[in-house]
């Protein structure tokens, strides 16, 4: 048998995929978490060392656990957490821990460079992106500025910057391939959507030289091949690279235009496939490219809502009042009656707030709590605010384009939460979709590996796409979810927007 190697570098951990060469069924997976990183109040770091250790174990367990040898492995697709800012020497070596997307620390800076006349507008129409420290350039820039290693490497000509896929391509083709695709270069606030290019204007804004940056590649094709790796054999072809968030759009076979996904990871991403259409939101969300093939883009609309599944971590990890995630579930149905939650709100924005608002500076907030109020009503309250956020995503979407995204397609792994699925469906009033495989994420960076080593085309892959369920809308929650957005709006509008 012959396989693909997905390799899912994500915020909280990397997850190694095997899939079947032939069928493209999912044939195992091992997950590996690493720490987080909070030097300061709003500042998040990943030790590069600790991903690339993630990355050798779940490679080394996902083959040991399924009886698979290093040579059976056709080709490797590599999909990532996207804006994470990566500096690290020609020889492999990291200059500082990366800078996490959820990273607020160049607020300050962004603020600045949004009160230049016209800056903000230039950049919006250079890039699809509004100036925030969510996105990469500003992270480079105090990197540059602030971290005494990555200066010596830049005065001594020996400084890479980029983003995790750079990293991990660098470390498997032995530190020769410095290299990104267009999906994840549009992530960072330096490139031009139109050429798909670095933009020279925008490095000085930044103060990078474009030499320190990798080469803008096809997300399909060969980037490299694998080599002095103690893990695989070399020369394995890397033929996928995909931003996270495309490749779960991928994975969902939206390969044209006018398919739509929503992820439910970290955080929550709501992607729609615009094909060659360069269309500039009104309504908060962001242009980007979905992916790059033969040269030519394919683009995208994304809302982005930073902390979905991170809220019900931090129940479980700072409040403690669950053990593991997927107990949120049971906990929050103990609510019996739900008037004893019409005026508890969770607002989730623990990483400030992301489309359609970008307030770099919000706080996350629980409200309306009372002597009554316990860990099932917290538990509910933590899913009702996940579920709130992306409705604000999916009204800013039907906004922009006049569609009624009436059906919603779904992945990630809170999807697997039944009652967060039935709360997004009565309150955006959508029927949601969940897909045989939820882990599309990886499933995407694979296809896109099958596509650049010639193994399959597009339309032999849209076919492999089966839904497992849906979720309609609850007559019983229609009036109790309109008080909800109600209420959730006037707050939002009153303490949150800029």
């Amino acid at each position: 048998m012959k396989f693909i190697l997905s390799i899912d570098q994500g915020t909280t951990g990397t997850t190694a995929c095997l899939i079947d060469a032939d069928s493209f069924s999912f044939v195992g997976k091992v997950n590996k978490e690493y720490p987080q990183i909070y030097p300061n109040p709003s500042w998040v770091e990943h030790n590069l060392n600790d991903i690339w250790f993630s990355v050798e174990f779940t490679v080394r367990e996902v083959l040991k656990s399924n009886n698979v040898n290093g040579s059976q492995i056709v080709a490797i697709g590599i999909t990532n957490q996207r804006e994470t800012t990566c500096a690290f020497n020609r020889v492999g070596e990291p200059l500082a821990n990366a800078i996490v997307w959820q990273d607020r620390r160049t607020s300050d800076f962004c603020h600045e460079l949004r009160s230049q006349n016209k800056l903000s507008e230039k950049i919006k129409t250079i890039t699809g992106l509004p100036i925030e420290p969510y996105f990469s350039a500003s992270k480079m820039n105090w990197l540059l500025k602030n971290n005494a290693e990555v200066r010596k490497a830049a005065e001594n000509n020996d400084l890479l910057l980029g983003t995790i896929d750079t990293f991990l391509l660098y470390k498997l083709t032995n530190n020769t391939n410095h290299k990104t695709d267009a999906s994840n270069a549009s992530r960072t606030m330096l490139m031009d959507l139109k050429t798909t290019s670095w933009d020279n204007e925008l490095l000085k804004v930044f103060d990078i030289k474009k030499e320190y940056l990798p080469s803008i590649e096809d997300s399909f094709h060969q980037f490299g091949v694998t080599k002095n790796l103690t893990f695989l054999p070399d020369g394995i072809p890397i033929t996928g690279i995909l931003g996270d968030q495309q490749s779960a759009l991928f994975g969902q076979a939206g390969f044209y235009q006018g398919e739509m996904k929503c992820t439910y990871g970290t955080g929550a991403f709501l992607l729609l496939n615009t094909g060659d259409e360069l269309i500039y939101s009104k309504s908060g969300l962001l242009t980007t490219v979905e992916y790059r093939h033969n040269g030519k883009a394919c683009y995208a609309l994304e809302g982005s809502s930073y902390i979905a599944g991170a809220a019900v971590q931090w129940l479980r990890d700072n409040l403690k009042i669950i053990s593991k995630s997927s107990e949120v579930e049971s906990l929050a149905l103990e609510v019996k009656n739900l008037s004893e939650l019409k005026n508890i709100l969770f607002f989730p924005f623990f990483s400030g707030i992301g489309s359609p608002y970008w307030n770099a500076e919000a706080k996350a907030s629980i409200i309306g709590l009372t002597r009554d109020t316990n860990r099932a009503h917290i538990a509910y309250a933590c899913l009702e605010g996940i579920a709130l956020s992306i409705n604000d995503l999916i009204m800013a979407m039907r906004a922009d384009t006049g569609l009624a995204i009436n059906t919603l397609k779904v992945d990630g792994g809170a999807v697997e939460n039944n009652l967060l699925m039935k709360l997004q469906a009565s309150i955006s009033e959508t029927k949601i979709i969940k897909p045989q495989v939820i882990e599309t994420t990886a499933f995407g960076a694979a296809l896109a590996a099958a596509i650049g080593a010639g193994i399959a085309e597009f339309d032999q892959l849209k076919n492999i796409w089966k839904k497992d369920c849906e979720f309609n809308l609850d007559d019983k929650l229609v009036n109790y979810a309109k008080d909800k957005k109600a209420l959730w709006n006037k707050i939002l509008n009153t303490f949150y927007s800029n």
